[in-house]
């Protein structure tokens, strides 16, 4: 098994525990802190995101300035995490933003960003008025 399996596998048993809080499934937001933000609906989890997608930025400001770099570890593990809550909601999984990185593999980001410029630009162009 390699590493990148492992990882998948990994973010599939998470996946698959935060599917399970959501209450359709029978998670209690009394006693889950996933199910509760799930319950509480987007504006709980995306204000979690920010929430630690800033803390990532200052953990990596510290570390820049003689901090332990390993707190931007444990704020990113807290971002995806959030990130997954979102995915969830959505009725997305790990598996497809993974699918999204292997198809960009291999592209340059400035090419990319382009590519999705242009595209972006013709769908406003064909868009009626």
């Amino acid at each position: 098994m390699t590493a990148n399996t492992t990882s998948q596998d990994a973010l599939a048993r998470l996946a698959a525990v935060i599917e399970s809080r959501k209450v359709a499934n029978g998670g209690d937001p009394t006693a889950s802190y996933v199910a509760r933000l799930l319950h509480k609906g987007p504006d709980a989890f995306l204000k979690k995101i920010g929430e630690e997608a800033t803390e990532v930025v200052m953990a990596a400001k510290d570390a820049d300035h003689g901090g332990d770099a390993t707190k931007i570890v444990y704020e990113v593990a807290d971002l995806w995490f959030h990130c997954m809550i979102a995915l969830a909601h959505y009725g997305l999984t790990p598996a497809d933003v993974i699918a999204e990185l292997e198809r960009r593999e291999g592209t340059s980001g400035i090419e990319e960003k382009a590519l999705r410029k242009a595209v972006a630009r013709d769908a406003s162009e064909g868009a009626p008025t």
